[in-house]
């Protein structure tokens, strides 16, 4: 059966992240997409211009609309904007307790914007972490949400991903994007586990949306994989590839998309 997987996020009209990026992931792993709007973001891959955020009572109505009715088999969680909205999302996921929640803490764009209010980090923190399965911070978000010094190489990884893992979470993708080096080493964190994921480093300036990328792509393989190191691996090969293949791709004169459908085209 085809998994029907939501994403709760905000928008990118150049296509390259948000639910847009989230919709692509979704059907480049056999999911049928559907997607609950947080924010109407007016960005591109050079920068964000400007955030209207959506009234937390309408993003409560467009879940409860949608889960009253659609099964849902795994949610992706990316920006909430706002503390309020926050609570609204932990409200629905209190009220319907949906399978495999993935959450990617989307706090600041590639550009440098904050899409995170600063206000909002400890309503993240302590509020929503402990009602998902897995959340997929990378270094300076991981050192925001433990409000400690960021990481500068691998050395302090699973010590960290065990501190985020004791505030809720019931799996920590750790991810090492930032840090320098031949290779791009993300850690995967669970049950006292800590297992050390490495792919080649893509030099590429087409990295716009890679966060919101991986995490949709765990999404959607979650229902159709055993356990999440395994939806994890085969999300992180995908985004190798699909950065490899975004040189084909001519978008903007920023930070371009990552190849969501290097398979066929």
């Amino acid at each position: 059966m085809v998994p029907n997987v939501l994403t709760i996020a905000g928008t990118d009209p150049s296509g390259g992240a948000g639910v847009q990026a989230d919709l692509k992931a979704f059907s480049a792993h056999g999911a049928y997409g559907m997607s609950v709007i947080t924010a109407l973001v007016a960005q591109t891959t050079t920068g964000v211009a400007e955030v209207h955020e959506v009234p937390p009572e309408f993003i409560t109505s467009q879940l409860v609309t949608l889960l009253d009715d659609v099964r849902v088999d795994a949610v992706k969680i990316g920006m909430l904007a706002n503390a309020e909205v926050i609570r609204a999302v932990v409200g629905v996921l209190d009220r319907y307790a949906p399978r495999h929640v993935v959450l990617d803490p989307v706090m600041v764009a590639k550009s440098g914007d904050r899409l995170l209010a600063p206000d909002a980090v400890g309503a993240l923190r302590d509020e929503l972490l402990p009602r998902v399965d897995l959340i997929t911070p990378n270094l300076p978000e991981a050192a925001d949400l433990l409000e400690e010094p960021e990481l500068v190489g691998v050395d302090g990884m699973a010590a960290q991903a065990e501190r985020l893992a004791g505030l809720g979470a019931k799996q920590v993708l750790l991810k090492g994007g930032h840090l320098s080096g031949e290779s791009s080493v993300d850690l995967l964190y669970g049950d006292g586990v800590a297992e050390f994921l490495t792919s080649e480093r893509v030099v590429t300036t087409n990295d716009h949306g890679t966060g919101c990328t991986l995490s949709a792509a765990i999404a959607a393989l979650r229902p159709q994989r055993p356990d999440w190191l395994t939806a994890v691996r085969e999300a992180k090969e995908y985004l190798t590839e699909a950065l490899r293949a975004s040189e084909r791709l001519d978008v903007g004169h920023g930070h371009g998309p990552v190849h969501h459908f290097h398979q066929w085209w």
